[in-house]
């Protein structure tokens, strides 16, 4: 009997701690659920290159920001910035129940060999491909140079 409840108090733990991820969340084996917002891209000041920040959102389970893809460049690539250096990054990790954010000073797109200049006013589509979502499609309107998403202006 003692042996019975012994191992029926040993699965039961097995099975709670098996619906937890790595990062101790019910939820880092479930599927993402994303959402970005805050897109936008600063009007560039030369033809060849220009940024793009938004952020994700995610409530469900881990994913990952493997590229993006734009008509307006042949080379958009990912980049963070850490003690003001800035570094191209293969992915970018989206936690289970967390943000990914592409912010000036910190994360943030580069679009090389731009196909054209976008002027301020106008869209550009973007795709962000990640492993467990596939591909989410974005307009990123083109703001002022100077544009504060904090601020709006």
């Amino acid at each position: 009997m003692k042996r019975t409840a012994g191992a029926a108090v040993v699965t039961a733990v097995a099975l709670a701690l098996a619906g937890c991820g790595a990062d101790g969340s019910a939820n880092a084996s479930a599927k993402p659920r994303l959402k970005v917002s805050g897109a936008y891209m600063p009007a560039p000041s030369m033809d060849t290159m220009a940024a793009g920040f938004f952020t994700v959102t995610n409530t469900g389970g881990a994913d990952t920001l493997t590229s993006v893809t734009s008509d307006l460049s042949g080379h958009v690539t990912l980049h963070s910035t850490k003690d003001g250096t800035m570094e191209e990054e293969k992915s970018f990790t989206v936690p289970a129940d967390g943000t990914l954010d592409f912010a000036s000073g910190g994360n943030h797109l580069m679009f090389e060999k731009l196909t054209r200049r976008p002027e301020q006013g106008e869209k550009v589509s973007v795709e962000l491909h990640f492993t467990k979502s596939g591909t989410v499609r974005i307009s990123m309107p083109v703001k002022s140079a100077t544009y504060n998403p904090k601020t709006g202006h």
